[in-house]
């Protein structure tokens, strides 16, 4: 029997008759004008409370009421200044504001137990240097704001492994942004530093030759559906087709995601783009890739509200050392290629990868955190940054196949080293796999 979500009404009534005491999790549905105090009874036991979708704009004075919150969604609710009562909450290690307006960061509203703030898609210009003095701060979601520039304080930020930029106004990039030690996954396509990618000729094929077939996936991005493209009225050609929805997500806008597909290229570990859709009736933006076998599979789910910025894999799955090792080849053999087109991928983790399930045949997938590399010492020590990602999707592959020991783990150690000029480049890492095989 499927279960529904109470109505506000019920859930309202219930909280005013106690039927919630004890509760560790509630999740209001929109409609919510003003926040209903009866939450703050529950301030011994609650630690996520999900308040998305309303129309909220403050929250009460003594919020810090709710010593074992943890996590706090307020997303699309009507907060320009982000409420300086978040700081009084002892517990609370996640913060999702997302889409409500924010302008104002006081300092004071970030908990000191900081590990995941979200506030992307906002009217954000500043932040204040208070956010580089948690140092539980692991992951920092920032694309569609206004910022010219981060709090130098998050130099110091050495738990810090993913930060999202797209989509801001960024003259230049931190000088110690890719000098981080943690950070593996980092985006800031769609701002004034930001080179435009070099986009190769591909087909532009009419939404007349295309006929739409059943859904293969959705991300935040965007849709992708198996299709039959018809070129010229010959024979179909059964292809992946992916429908952008347009909207701003947490990596940016998925236009980047678009033409950073086409300006990777063709590489057999990549899913690659066979054309881009015009003419669609809605509008709508469109790329045809490769259809890969119905028997493939994502490698890991997102990370969770525990993992924060890890991977969540199946109970129970385990490769053969040949599958992981073949999966580790495939996935530095696409880094290779899309450095050496100037593109960081931005986002490689399993959740990212798509594999046979057997044998260990893989593709990365999904350019929606990409980004163009600049010059220079930056552009080289950003590489070193997705050698991290690398090596930290190396070590759970290593565990997965239950290798303890060996070269390919002291690989993943020389990978994920904190100081970035001491670790290889993946044309070094390329080298020395024949010789990590062995």
């Amino acid at each position: 029997m499927t279960q529904h979500a109470p109505a506000k009404q019920d859930l309202l009534a219930a909280l005013r008759r106690g039927d919630c005491a004890g509760a560790t999790a509630l999740r209001f549905p929109p409609g919510l004008t003003t926040f209903p105090r009866e939450i703050l009874d529950l301030g011994d036991s609650l630690e996520r409370l999900d308040l998305s979708g309303s129309a909220l704009t403050a929250l009460p004075e003594d919020f810090g009421r709710l010593r074992r919150l943890r996590v706090l969604f307020c997303s699309g609710n009507r907060f320009t200044r982000l409420p300086p009562v978040l700081g009084d909450c002892p517990a609370l290690s996640q913060v999702g504001f997302r889409g409500t307006g924010l302008v104002e960061v006081p300092g004071e509203a970030l908990p000191p137990a900081l590990r995941w703030l979200t506030l992307t898609d906002n009217q954000i210009a500043t932040l204040p240097d208070a956010l580089g003095q948690r140092p539980m701060l692991q992951k920092l979601m920032l694309s569609g704001n206004r910022l010219r520039r981060l709090p130098d304080s998050l130099e110091g930020a050495a738990n810090l492994e993913l930060v999202r930029l797209a989509t801001n106004r960024l003259e230049a990039l931190p000088p110690w942004l890719a000098t981080l030690p943690a950070l593996a996954w980092t985006s800031y396509a769609g701002n004034p530093v930001a080179d435009e990618p070099v986009l190769p000729a591909v087909p532009a094929v009419a939404w007349s030759e295309l006929e739409p077939g059943a859904l293969l996936g959705e991300g935040t991005s965007g849709r992708v559906h198996r299709a039959l493209w018809r070129r010229d009225g010959g024979a179909a050609d059964a292809v992946a087709l992916k429908l952008f929805k347009g909207t701003m997500t947490s990596d940016g806008l998925p236009a980047r995601e678009m033409e950073a597909c086409l300006a990777a290229g063709a590489h057999p570990h990549l899913t690659g783009a066979l054309g881009r859709v015009v003419d669609h009736p809605d509008g709508s933006e469109g790329l045809l890739m490769r259809l890969l076998p119905e028997s493939w599979r994502v490698l890991a789910g997102p990370p969770s509200l525990e993992s924060c910025s890890r991977d969540v894999y199946a109970p129970g799955l385990t490769l053969t050392p040949a599958a992981a090792l073949r999966i580790a080849r495939g996935t530095a053999e696409a880094c290779a290629h899309l450095h050496a087109r100037r593109i960081l991928h931005g986002d490689l983790y399993g959740h990212n990868i798509l594999w046979d399930g057997t044998d260990g045949q893989a593709v990365v997938s999904d350019f929606g955190a990409a980004s163009i590399l600049p010059d220079g010492p930056v552009g080289a020590a950003l590489r070193r940054v997705e050698v991290r990602a690398w090596g930290l999707l190396l070590g759970e592959l290593l565990d997965l196949a239950g290798i303890r020991g060996g070269p390919w783990r002291h690989l993943e150690g020389a990978c994920t080293r904190p100081e970035i000029g001491e670790r290889p480049g993946f044309a070094d890492i390329l080298a020395h796999l024949p010789q990590a095989e062995a």
